[in-house]
């Protein structure tokens, strides 16, 4: 059933589990389908499985890191454009890209207690406890756009391989 989250477990790390069990949803959305797939365009806005990786990877890096004032990889992108995929970006890129995302957030998580304040992108003062449910929910409901999306591709739904 893949990861879960302790259920006697304190609340950082109850927070860290959900947040990587969620994060493993994600990746799976893409196990076993081809490049043409994973980058197929599946609404009139353009949304499709790769272009969520991409975003996540992105907003990952901007509100762990740059929220709390650590350097972050520099995007190849404009921010306004994390969910295009361009013709020269690769599944194996992408999910690259959002792996050294996860282990730079993961760095941010290990080293800040939950009440260390940060500032985010629009300038309001935040929380790690803050982050990390933002985080958790923004994973999860990109998570159900992509079971979505893998459904209309080849039928596959769920959170973890059946």
């Amino acid at each position: 059933m893949g990861r879960r989250v302790p259920p006697s477990g304190g609340e950082k790390e109850s927070l860290r589990a959900s947040l990587d069990r969620h994060r493993d949803v994600i990746l799976w959305k893409l196990q076993g389908l081809g490049e043409e797939e994973v980058r197929r365009p599946m609404t009139p806005s353009g949304t499709s499985l790769l272009g969520i990786v991409k975003h996540l990877a992105a907003v990952e890096y901007g509100w762990f890191r740059t929220t709390f004032g650590r350097a972050g990889e520099p995007l190849w992108f404009a921010p306004e454009d994390d969910f295009e995929i361009g013709a020269e970006e690769t599944t194996e890129q992408i999910t690259a890209f959002y792996g050294r995302a996860r282990a730079a957030a993961d760095e941010v998580i290990s080293d800040l207690g939950l009440d260390e304040p940060g500032t985010s992108w629009a300038g309001e003062r935040v929380t790690l406890r803050w982050v990390l449910i933002h985080m958790i929910e923004d994973t999860v409901r990109h998570a159900g756009h992509m079971d979505i999306l893998r459904e209309l591709i080849d039928g596959a739904t769920g959170d973890h391989p059946r």
